[in-house]
């Protein structure tokens, strides 16, 4: 008998299974400990142990937001202001760094010398600069030097950038408004059909469409029949000096606009550097293929290598774009209100519930974070769909 039991517990699968039932016991624990003794000390000293503050008054005014706030908004309203702050700068940097970035890639490999050198020297300049430093360089060495209101630097006298932001007109819709949007979808859906369309037509017979030039004619012609049509779709309010600053039109902040600047420009360059490795990586014998066929250099890039070289670039860009994401959070070191600041600092600090409010913001941040890796996850699936 303790033959056979020795025997039995020799048996690695019964082991493994022993083993890690002792760990999930020893790591369960050790989170039911941690949460009791936060949870005593939270109570002796009288921090909040629920969440009563968040449709208390917050009391604090923000100075950038997309939705309605004022200091007699509460604590949950704030969230969302930060929030939207937050992935306004996530939806403005990933797209904007993505193009920067790929022209930059494709430059490196240029056989143009000066074009190459100076994508070279931008890359390995800004790659090994603290983000942080290159966040403060925007906002206080850069914009904080412009020129005050009255001396802001115009541009056709609609658009101004001086130490207190960049002053954008601000578009009202009209009547016209619809059928402008209208004509722009029905544009953009027959660029799309045509684009199918010739693929498939030379697919089958090898002739080509002017594809490029038949799908901007689409895409400007429509909303421009319609503006002659219907008339201008919306009503533009041009900024005017009133005493010491520019009022109307839309006011982007010197906080936001150093963020967005030093967060396109250091991603960028990591893309760059993805990009380059991802063509790179392509066999040189698809290069030659293609100018053996005719190709010059722009169609074989577009054609042939970009294809090819997306099915590696894709992955390493998930983990540039979710560090886009994480990085806002550096928004604070500028002053700019992202979910950081409002929400983990202010917030934090006049409720006192550190728990609450740090669970919530990692919650956040872990969620955009998954959200943005599945939605990469199913482009990337897709396209090596499409390629086999």
């Amino acid at each position: 008998m303790a033959s056979a039991e020795g025997t039995r517990f020799n048996d690695p699968r019964l082991r493994a299974l022993l083993y890690q039932a002792v760990l999930v016991v020893v790591v369960c624990g050790l989170i039911g400990g941690g949460a009791y003794n936060a949870y005593a000390n939270m109570r002796a000293r009288g921090i909040p142990l629920g969440f009563g503050f968040w449709n208390e008054v917050a009391g604090f005014d923000i100075n950038f937001h997309l939705i309605e706030y004022s200091p007699l908004s509460t604590y949950g309203r704030a969230f969302w202001v930060g929030l939207l702050n937050t992935l306004l700068i996530a939806a403005i940097c990933i797209p904007l760094a993505t193009l920067l970035g790929f022209a930059i890639g494709v430059a490196r490999l240029a056989p143009n010398w000066l074009l190459s050198r100076s994508a070279l020297v931008y890359t390995n300049v800004i790659r090994n600069t603290p983000l942080l430093l290159q966040l403060l360089f925007w906002y206080n060495a850069v914009l904080k030097s412009l020129p005050g209101p009255r001396q802001s630097i115009s541009l056709a006298n609609a658009i101004y950038l001086n130490n207190r932001g960049l002053f954008l007109p601000s578009a009202t819709p009209r009547a016209a408004a619809a059928w402008f949007f209208a004509a722009v979808a029905l544009s953009v859906t027959a660029a799309a059909m045509f684009r199918g369309w010739a693929a498939w037509r030379q697919n089958r017979t090898g002739a080509q469409a002017p594809v490029a030039l038949i799908t901007a004619a689409l895409i400007l012609g429509g909303p421009a029949i319609a503006v002659l049509g219907a008339g201008a779709p919306f009503t533009f309010t041009v900024a005017k000096l009133s005493g010491f600053n520019l009022k109307g039109g839309i006011q982007v902040v010197p906080e936001m606009a150093a963020l967005v600047f030093g967060l396109i420009t250091f991603t960028a360059a990591f893309v760059a550097e993805i990009v380059r490795a991802g063509v790179q990586a392509v066999p040189h014998g698809q290069s030659e293929a293609a100018f053996a066929l005719g190709l010059h250099r722009g169609l074989m890039m577009k054609l042939v290598v970009i294809p090819q070289a997306m099915r590696l670039v894709v992955p390493p860009l998930t983990s540039q774009y979710l560090n886009v994401v994480k990085n806002s959070s550096l928004a604070v070191f500028v002053g700019y209100p992202d979910l950081v600041q409002i929400f983990a600092g202010t917030v934090l600090n006049q409720t006192q519930a550190a728990v609450q409010v740090m669970s919530i913001t990692m919650a956040v941040y872990l969620s955009i974070s998954l959200a943005v890796a599945a939605a990469l996850n199913a482009f990337n699936a897709s396209y090596s769909w499409r390629e086999h």
